[in-house]
């Protein structure tokens, strides 16, 4: 029986954001020797051969990864990987480290069994994370998120040359990276994914991958929010730059068919929603993109993220892999192997004899 239920309600009484930092705390604790990591290992990993895969030249164990926004400084990479991730996904890393925005800044829809977060992109910048990995090595592959620095005065030129500093100084220590496009942190409110703005980023980065001469990939994560026709526009933006692959979808502004009061709503204010009511944009933005691509590029699929069913269900819709976060915080760390164990036994079901097979089987 999972002890994480009473762990849970002791951690609900604590502010989410506290509750984070105690949590990181435990985990930086559980890290600090071996010991701890080789007895999580056989407890929380579930391994199958038709679980693995091949995405962007890169082996994967499992298909189930952790998504940025849980461990921004790449603090504790090994622990996760012990509790069963088969990627990790650190950061968003900014050009400019940041303390974000004043807390409150992290809140609770248990009724949604969802999470609000204006975080301002709070973190210690690229210094400190590669420092972090330089100490902590990986062993499944990592994925480094960046994203403009928390500043409004940095925008349009200068925003592109804020974001490609930073990705010349982490890409070197990446398995693959994501460019963070539906962050604003300007004062026009604007994000990289209008097509000009988002071209004049990606011919940029590109050409420094090229000078570089790194084949590290180079992913795109998009808003849940973009309508259909937006998405379709900045995919064949990406597709003229020729980047490797997709991240659908960040979290998204509506407050649409929420269980939680319009009251406490208000109460909360502004931030990015993610989380199970997510589900339904995640799964359409995922078979939009692949039908589009008609699976030549891989797609990463999250967005709430809660059980085998849902994992399979982003798979089958078109992603080669799946992210979650909002889902540890509700169902706590044996999620990953509850899902990767479901992934088994619905493959098994199906007669599909790896999770590359079932890749865009209902699009």
């Amino acid at each position: 029986m999972s002890i994480y239920p009473l762990a849970r309600n002791i951690l609900f009484k604590l502010e989410p954001e506290q509750a984070h930092n105690l949590a990181f705390s435990a985990a930086r604790i559980a890290q600090s020797t071996r010991i701890p990591l080789a007895v999580l290992r056989p407890i929380f990993r579930s391994h199958s051969q038709c679980l693995e895969s091949n995405v962007f030249g890169l082996h994967f164990k499992t298909p189930i990864g952790l998504a940025a926004g849980f461990d921004k400084n790449a603090e504790i990479v090994p622990l996760m990987e012990a509790l069963g991730f088969g990627f990790v996904e650190v950061g968003s890393v900014t050009n400019l480290p940041s303390k974000g925005n004043p807390q409150p800044r992290m809140f609770r829809l248990p009724d949604d069994e969802a999470l609000i977060n204006r975080m301002g992109l709070n973190n210690h910048g690229p210094d400190t994370l590669l420092e972090n990995l330089r100490r902590h090595e990986s062993s499944v592959p990592l994925g480094i998120n960046i994203a403009k620095s928390h500043h409004p005065d940095i925008m349009e030129d200068k925003a592109t040359e804020d974001m490609l500093s930073c990705y010349a100084q982490v890409v070197g220590a990446a398995d693959y990276t994501v460019l963070n496009v539906s962050c604003p942190n300007t004062k026009d409110g604007k994000t990289f994914e209008e097509p000009e703005s988002l071209g004049a980023l990606l011919k940029a980065v590109v050409r420094k991958k090229n000078e570089l001469d790194t084949r590290t990939p180079l992913l795109v994560k998009f808003s849940s929010d973009l309508s259909l026709g937006a998405l379709e526009q900045a995919i064949a933006v990406c597709e003229e730059q020729g980047v490797d692959g997709y991240v659908m979808v960040n979290t998204s502004t509506s407050r649409a068919n929420l269980q939680t009061s319009v009251g406490r709503l208000e109460e909360i204010g502004a931030g990015g929603l993610s989380g199970k009511p997510l589900q339904t944009k995640s799964l359409e933005k995922v078979k939009k993109a692949y039908s589009i691509l008609k699976g030549s590029k891989p797609i990463i699929g999250l967005g709430g993220v809660d059980s085998p069913e849902f994992a399979y269900l982003l798979i089958k819709s078109g992603a080669s892999l799946v992210q979650m976060y909002s889902g540890l915080v509700y169902k706590g760390p044996g999620l990953v192997k509850e899902i990767n164990s479901g992934l088994i036994k619905l493959l098994q079901r199906d007669g599909l004899s790896s999770v590359n097979e079932a890749v865009g089987v209902e699009t």
